[in-house]
Order: C-alpha cells, then sequence, then structure tokens
C-alpha cells in the first residue's frame, strides 16, 4: 500500500517537528495497515525506523516508501523475519543496530487472526495465534531487551479490545491479546526500576485494514458503525496519533497502561451479538458440527 501520511501530517498536527530527532523505532510487522501508519508519524517527526515482517519483498517496499516521507531519514525493511522465532528477531536486532546505531523503541505489532467456531478451531490453529501474538511479543521484548536498557527505551504492544467480553469466534485471538497485556503489566513492573516503560495500544475498529476487511462480515458494517458512541470507525491515523503521545516526552510518567483508542465501541458490546441470526443462531449450529481437533 502507499504511505497514508505526508509533510502535511507535521504541518497540521499538533505534534512538535522533529520530536523524535535521533530516535530509531524498531518494529514488527511494520508492513501492515496499523503499524506501517504508526512508523510513517514517527518518521515524519524525525525518528529513523527498522521495519520488520515474513514477506522480504513487501517489507523492503514498504521501508523504501516510508523513507522518502522526510529527506535524510533511514527506513530499513528486515524480511523473512518469524516472530515465532527468538532466534529470527535477534538477527534482525544486530542489522538494526549495525545499520541505524541503536533501538530506542520497540513496537510489537506482528499479529495473526481469522474467524472461527470453537469447534472449528484446533488445538494447531488456536496455539499459532498465540505464537504469533503472544510469544511473539515476548520474544520482541527478549531480542530488544539490551537496547531497551542501554538507551533507556519504551516498548508498544499493539494489543485489541476482543477479550473485553465474551467475544464469539475469537477465543485464540481474545486469550493471545489478554496475554500480551499481562506480558506488558509485568514488563513495566519489572523493567521500571530500569528506566524502561511498557505500555500497550489497542484499537477497536479501524477502517480500511485487514482485521475488518476480513472479520466484519458486510451486513453488520452499518451496524458497527451504530455500535460506536462516536459514531465513526476509527483511521490509522488515530493509532498513529495515540502512538505518538505514548512515545513522546508527553507520556514520560506512563507505563503499565494499555490505551484504548476505539470510540468507546466496546463499552456496547460486538455488532455480532446484537444480530440475532448470528448469535445464538449460527454460532450455535456451528458448534453442533464435528470437533476439529
Amino acid at each position: 500500500m502507499p504511505n497514508t501520511l505526508d509533510s502535511s501530517y507535521y504541518e497540521t498536527s499538533i505534534y512538535k517537528k522533529g520530536i523524535f530527532d535521533g530516535k530509531v523505532v524498531f518494529v514488527t510487522g511494520g508492513a501492515g495497515t496499523i503499524c506501517r501508519v504508526q512508523v510513517e508519524a514517527l518518521v515524519l517527526l524525525g525518528a529513523n525506523a527498522a521495519i520488520l515482517g515474513r514477506r522480504t519483498e513487501a517489507t523492503e517496499k514498504a521501508a523504501a516508501e516510508i523513507q522518502q516521507l522526510r529527506p535524510g531519514a533511514k527506513v530499513i525493511g528486515i524480511g523473512g523475519v518469524d516472530v515465532r522465532d527468538v532466534k529470527s528477531l535477534a538477527s534482525a536486532v544486530d542489522t538494526t543496530v549495525k545499520q541505524l546505531g541503536k533501538i530506542d523503541f520497540v513496537i510489537a505489532g506482528a499479529a495473526g487472526n481469522f474467524l472461527s467456531h470453537v469447534g472449528g478451531l484446533s488445538a494447531r490453529a488456536f496455539k499459532t495465534v498465540i505464537d504469533i501474538d503472544l510469544l511473539g511479543s515476548y520474544n520482541t521484548a527478549k531480542a530488544t531487551f539490551d537496547q531497551l536498557r542501554a538507551n533507556k527505551g519504551h516498548i508498544l504492544f499493539v494489543s485489541a479490545t476482543l477479550h473485553y467480553i465474551g467475544l464469539p469466534m475469537q477465543a485464540h485471538a481474545s486469550a493471545a491479546k489478554a496475554g500480551v497485556d499481562s506480558l506488558m503489566r509485568t514488563l513495566a513492573v519489572e523493567l521500571g526500576p530500569l528506566g524502561i516503560q511498557s505500555n500497550a495500544i489497542a484499537p477497536g475498529p479501524i477502517a480500511g485494514t485487514e482485521g475488518i476487511d476480513r472479520l466484519l462480515p458486510e451486513h453488520l458494517a452499518k451496524r458497527a458503525v451504530e455500535l460506536v458512541p462516536l459514531q465513526r470507525l476509527g483511521t490509522t491515523t488515530d493509532i498513529a496519533n495515540a502512538t505518538v503521545f505514548l512515545l513522546s516526552p508527553a507520556a514520560s510518567y506512563v507505563t503499565g497502561t494499555v490505551t484504548v483508542v476505539d470510540g468507546a465501541s466496546w463499552q456496547l458490546g460486538e455488532p455480532s451479538t446484537s444480530d440475532p441470526e448470528l448469535y445464538p443462531g449460527v454460532i450455535s449450529k456451528l458448534n453442533e458440527g464435528d470437533n476439529k481437533l
């Protein structure tokens, strides 16, 4: 995808141009829709960046495009990285430090998800999501720990609001993200004395993302907007703005928190549970079928 932001971001943003001068951000899932725009904002405000992904060509292409946003910016794309493998991440850390000098900020954004009822969700499929989202988050923190400690850095986990309610079709992702939130809090307490901040950002329904396109049935899209108290879907720029705040000096005393960016939508529940055809009807029918091990 092309860049979402451009130079008008720092011209119109409330944030001061250059607030991240000299900083380096390391981002898993950096070529994805949400994480990419987080990186764009940080680069426009002065940071250099390393974005990681499994697909080498897509990751390097995204890095080259983001680098064009600011004269003098350095953005590297490191492909072939599997967050389930801590050694793969450690190698990416070494590459980042060699090319960019250090790591100040870490965004753990790599994630996997799909819709599945419990009867159709195999143990292997459940484990895959846990491994990418939760183990991958831990591995990211582990691989970057030396840099975070040396630079009194900040790790920001990309979480979700799925686990705030009992959400049908999302047992795997809900469990994973609940674990991510718990991990974040433990790191905030354990690593705080070292000067390391640990926080999470929880996007709600964000327009134009793969999550919305894949996980929200078309017939529920209008109802989804109605169930957001602010009466609109979020944007990737909304997430970028929250990210800039959390990593900026303005949030220097903020750690161990989940910042929810969802227009208060989770407070009203999930559109699927308000659709009597889908719940309990369709979901109950699905779970009456074969139990996939």
